[in-house]
């Protein structure tokens, strides 16, 4: 299974409109089954963030936690998780937990 970036806007706003989201205190999570055999994740963190250390250290959780949880997927999907505020001061552990409860509701994960 071959895991790529989502970069264009336009497959962005399809995942935001189409797909099923799932809200955590860490996490926000969407995710949209695709016809072609692959995974590809983005991964958003606004200014609300923090600064650029806080939003890049959100993303690195965001995808060690992913990278934990990927071997456990199966289907195609595109998935998108935004960091939130409290994303910075959460362990990774509990980025993992959540991301992998919304993955488990969402069928991503079986």
């Amino acid at each position: 299974m071959k895991i790529t970036t989502i970069t264009s806007n336009r497959d962005f706003q399809r995942v935001y409109h189409r797909g099923k989201s799932l809200v955590s205190p860490c996490l926000v999570t969407y995710a949209i089954k695709t016809k072609n055999n692959n995974l590809r994740i983005g991964i958003t963190t606004s200014k609300k963030v923090g600064k650029a250390v806080k939003r890049n250290h959100s993303r690195r959780l965001i995808r060690a936690a992913f990278a934990n949880i990927r071997p456990d997927m199966s289907a195609s999907y595109d998935i998108i998780f935004v960091a939130r505020t409290r994303t910075a001061y959460c362990k990774s552990y509990e980025v993992e937990k959540f991301m992998r409860q919304h993955l488990t509701q969402l069928g991503v994960i079986h």
